[in-house]
C-alpha cells in the first residue's frame, strides 16, 4: 500500500539533472555557431569544431543566459566582433536570403586566425568583451523560426531534426536535414530512485525547455508518471503576456526569476512545508534563494567538466547543498 506523502516538495530542472544534453544542447550550440558563418567568405577554413565544450560550459555557468537559444545568441555575438564586414545598410533584411546576402559579403579570414592560434578562444574573448553587441545579430535574434529569427532556426534544425522540425514549424529546413541532436539524449537519473522519491514525496519539474521539447524528453525516457507537475518556458511566456497585458509592464519570469517555483508551490497540494531545488547552474540557485515558498538550493555537479569550479560557482549563487551524485539527494531529503 502506497504511504501517504509528507509535505514535502522536490522540483527538478531538467537539463543536466534529469537529461544528459552534452551530446544534444551544448553541441547544437557549437553546431549552430559554425554553420551561422557558413554563408561568409573563408568559412570552409574555419576549425571544427570552433571551440570546447568545457569552454562553453563555462560561458554558460557564468550565469544569465535564460536558455541555450540565448547561449548561442551570446556566442555568436562574441565570435562576430572577429569578422571583417562590410557597412550595414538600411536595406539588409532579416529573412533567410538577407541574411545570406549578408555574411556573403563578410570574411571570417580573421576569425579563422585568430581561433587557430587560441588555446581558450572564448575566454580570450571575453575578456575585452563583456556585453558583445551588433545590430545585424540582435535583428536576426528577434521574432521565432520562419518570421526572422535565423539563429534560432538554424539552432532548431540541428536540435530536432528534419521531421521534428517540419512537424513543429511546418516548413523545410534550410541548413540541417539529419536526425535531431535531441535523440542523442540520455537519462542521468535511476528510474528507480524517482519511483522511491515519487512514493514518499511531491516532484515537479521546472525547466526552460518549450514544453514540447520537455514532453518530448519525459515520453521518450518513461519518466512523466514520477511527477506531479512540469512547467515550462511557455507557463513563463503565458505569465509575462498576462502581466503585459493587464499591468502594462514588460518582465522576464524566465530562471533566475522565481517564477516556475512559487508557482509550483502554489500548484501542489496540500502545501509543502519544506520545498528543494534541484539545479547545474548557478542560475537555478538564484531562483531558489529568491523563492517565496523559500526553496532550499540542491547543486548538481556531475555534468560539469570542471566541477570544481561549478562547484564555486554555484556556492557563491547561494546553494544550500552540493552533490556529485543524485542518490545523496536521499541524504538530504528524509525518505
Amino acid at each position: 500500500m502506497k504511504k501517504e506523502k509528507p509535505q514535502q516538495l522536490i522540483v527538478f530542472d531538467m537539463d543536466g539533472v534529469l537529461i544528459d544534453v552534452s551530446a544534444s544542447y551544448r553541441e547544437v550550440v557549437r553546431q549552430t555557431a559554425r554553420a551561422f558563418f557558413q554563408p561568409a567568405q573563408a568559412s570552409s577554413e574555419l576549425p571544427d569544431p570552433l571551440f570546447s565544450l568545457s569552454e562553453l560550459a563555462a560561458v554558460k555557468q557564468g550565469g544569465g543566459l535564460n536558455n541555450d537559444w540565448d547561449l548561442t545568441y551570446f556566442i555568436i555575438q562574441l565570435l562576430f566582433a572577429l569578422v571583417e564586414k562590410p557597412p550595414q545598410s538600411e536595406e539588409n533584411k532579416s529573412d533567410w536570403n538577407g541574411y545570406c546576402q549578408r555574411l556573403s559579403r563578410c570574411n571570417v579570414g580573421g576569425l579563422v586566425k585568430f581561433l587557430q592560434s587560441q588555446k581558450n578562444p572564448l575566454a580570450s574573448l571575453l575578456k575585452n568583451n563583456k556585453k558583445p553587441g551588433d545590430s545585424f545579430i540582435r535583428k536576426l535574434s528577434g521574432k521565432d523560426v520562419g518570421s526572422g529569427n535565423i539563429i534560432k532556426q538554424i539552432f532548431q534544425e540541428f536540435y530536432l531534426g528534419r521531421d521534428l522540425f517540419g512537424a513543429t514549424y511546418g516548413m523545410l529546413p534550410q541548413v540541417y536535414s539529419g536526425e535531431g541532436y535531441i535523440h542523442r539524449e540520455t537519462l542521468m537519473v535511476d528510474k528507480a530512485l524517482l519511483e522511491k522519491l515519487a512514493k514518499y514525496h511531491m516532484l515537479a519539474v521546472a525547466t526552460g525547455r518549450p514544453k514540447q521539447e520537455a514532453d518530448f524528453a519525459l515520453d521518450r525516457h518513461d519518466i512523466r508518471k514520477y511527477f506531479d507537475a512540469v512547467y515550462t518556458l511557455e507557463d513563463c511566456i503565458q505569465e509575462e503576456k498576462r502581466i503585459l497585458d493587464q499591468e502594462g509592464r514588460r518582465v522576464s519570469l524566465s530562471k533566475p526569476a522565481p517564477y516556475m517555483l512559487d508557482a509550483i508551490a502554489g500548484y501542489i497540494q496540500p502545501r509543502p512545508l519544506i520545498a528543494y531545488y534541484l539545479g547545474d547552474m548557478p542560475d537555478d540557485m538564484i531562483a531558489a534563494g529568491r523563492s517565496r515558498s523559500g526553496f532550499v538550493g540542491i547543486g548538481l555537479v556531475s555534468s560539469a567538466p570542471d566541477k570544481q569550479v561549478l562547484r564555486r560557482e554555484l556556492l557563491r549563487a547561494g546553494a544550500d547543498y552540493i552533490i556529485e551524485d543524485l542518490k545523496q539527494v536521499e541524504e538530504i531529503v528524509a525518505v
